[in-house]
Formats: C-alpha cells, sequence, structure tokens
C-alpha cells in the first residue's frame, strides 16, 4: 500500500479537525458546502491511510506523524 507523506496526513488531520469544529460551533448550519468539504476531507484522510472509517483513519494518520508514540492510539504498522 502507498503511504501518504507525514506532511499531507499532518495537515489533512488540521483541515478536518478545523472543519468538525466550525461545524459543531454553527451546529451544521454552514450549508450544504461546508459539509461537503468535511465529507472530503474525512475521505481523503480514509483513502491516504487506508482506512474506512474516518475515527480509524485519524488514529491512522497521527500514528504516522512524526513523534507518535503507540501509547497515542496509534496502530504500529498499519
Amino acid at each position: 500500500m502507498l503511504m501518504a507523506h507525514p506532511v499531507v496526513l499532518h495537515m489533512l488531520v488540521e483541515q478536518y479537525e478545523a472543519l468538525r469544529a466550525a461545524d459543531a460551533v454553527n451546529g451544521g448550519s454552514d450549508g450544504p458546502e461546508a459539509r461537503r468539504r468535511l465529507e472530503d476531507v474525512a475521505y481523503t484522510l480514509c483513502v491516504a491511510t487506508g482506512t474506512t472509517d474516518v475515527e480509524a483513519a485519524l488514529v491512522a494518520a497521527r500514528g504516522r506523524l512524526p513523534g507518535a508514540r503507540p501509547a497515542d492510539g496509534a496502530v504500529p504498522g498499519s
């Protein structure tokens, strides 16, 4: 399996977290464009990490970032 570069993973995690926070603050009222962007970033995270669930993708991405430790919830070798 191809592995995404850690810089790309870091960027995707940051984008997802920012979009998710904005969605929570606005109660999901940002409209269809914002919702679509969140879905697109979640999908890209899943593809980049070889997962099918955004929560698993976040764990996998964070585990591949520099300084990650298995105690952080990372799955070694995934």
